[in-house]
């Protein structure tokens, strides 16, 4: 495991680790509370840890779907009655959205819960490969997966907040650009919860 990675599994496994509910509120008061109800779901923060350095696994949604299309996410989505934990419903959705088994990742933890503007509570789990991977997309929900280094996340001028105008609001929101990839929204905000466990180090 490389001494970034080793790191990360440390902080995440911490008895005395600090843990907070994150979400689109964070940037956006007024999202705060809009929801009495919200769906459970996970994602899986999937590292690849092999040489040259460690790289964070990204899809990037298909334009045609109903919600979030055309976004970068990690693999995950809704709790199914069939999942018995946030981990399992991460493991299976990642296989189901780019062909990666459970038996290729090893768990370390979980980042602090995001709620979304759009009512879900999510989980972020993460986990660790340590062999390159096949990817086999799920070609109705996934148009692209690409790895980005993981050291880009903890760059100091690599985060932005941004802002763009939602059913007749300034909404705020953060950003991490990289080369032709936007990554922002609640997978920005989850990723800004990785930046401030292993601090800007680059």
């Amino acid at each position: 495991m490389s001494a970034l990675v080793d790191k990360l599994a440390g902080l995440l496994s911490a008895p005395d680790r600090t843990w907070r509910v994150r979400g689109d509120h964070d940037l956006n008061p007024e999202f705060a509370d809009a929801h009495s109800m919200l769906r459970e779901a996970a994602v899986l923060a999937l590292i690849i840890d092999t040489p040259p350095a460690p790289r964070l696994v990204l899809t990037q949604r298909t334009g045609h779907l109903s919600a979030h299309a055309g976004q970068i996410s990690m693999p995950g989505g809704r709790l199914e009655p069939e999942d018995a934990s946030p981990e399992a419903c991460a493991l299976r959705e990642t296989q189901e959205e780019i062909g990666v088994p459970p038996a290729a990742v090893s768990l370390i933890g979980r980042l602090d819960t995001y709620i979304t503007r759009t009512g879900f509570r999510v989980t972020p789990v993460v986990g660790v490969a340590g062999e390159d991977l096949h990817y086999l997309r799920d070609a109705f929900e996934v148009d692209e997966v690409f790895e980005v280094p993981l050291a880009h996340f903890l760059a100091p001028d690599s985060l932005k907040t941004d802002e763009r105008m939602l059913l007749g609001k300034t909404r705020r929101f953060f950003s991490f650009p990289y080369g032709d990839y936007y990554i922002w929204g609640a997978t920005a905000g989850m990723l800004v919860n990785l930046r401030e466990l292993l601090g800007t180090t680059c």
